[in-house]
């Protein structure tokens, strides 16, 4: 399947709400390219996950995959989902504040504050509907990619102004000390 270019910041389908997916589409074709295009350009660029809208497709379907990523080896391990026409719902006011990058945001990092349980909803790429409760670090990446479906980028959330910093001196400076505050929410929460 073909990588496709991500949009950066800026772009205005960045910027809009994305569209519903129609349930009788979840199934054709061209909804299934999308999913193996997003898919294919995710791991391509060692992304955690990836919207429709930042390969130019404004519709509500993202997906999220960590495994022994280069980009977040702190991360805890999400296996392939794909979802679509997701929900979230903030399981209680519990927050943590996390340090942030985006493909469509590229060498920028800063601090965004996340909730740290969830509940999402969501149609599978066969249109299964799929409903669990994610808790701890897994939960903030959920929050990204659908932030992406309303047309939100981390920088729109960022708490402290002061956190921005390129990815560079994230890695000399930053990441270790944030590595430790994600373990302490995998020991936690477990994920």
């Amino acid at each position: 399947m073909p990588v496709r270019e991500i949009l950066q910041i800026g772009h205005p389908v960045l910027a809009a709400r994305a569209e519903e997916v129609e349930f009788e589409d979840i199934r054709t074709p061209k909804v299934q390219a999308w999913i193996d295009d997003m898919i294919d350009t995710m791991r391509d660029a060692n992304g955690a996950g990836i919207a429709a809208n930042q390969i130019g497709i404004p519709y509500r379907i993202f997906v999220i995959e960590v495994a022994d990523n280069p980009r977040y080896p702190y991360k805890p391990s999400i296996p392939l989902t794909i979802a679509i026409n997701p929900s979230i719902e903030f399981l209680s006011d519990e927050t943590f504040i996390s340090n942030e990058g985006c493909l469509s945001v590229p060498q920028i990092r800063a601090d965004v504050d996340r909730h740290v349980e969830i509940a999402v909803s969501y149609f599978d790429r066969n249109g299964e509907i799929a409903s669990h409760e994610i808790r701890g670090y897994s939960a903030c990446t959920w929050q990204h990619e659908y932030d992406h479906l309303d047309g939100i980028l981390f920088p729109h959330r960022v708490t402290n102004l002061h956190s921005f910093c390129s990815w560079a001196v994230f890695q000399k400076y930053k990441q270790p000390a944030f590595a430790k505050t994600v373990r302490q929410l995998v020991d936690k929460w477990g994920a």
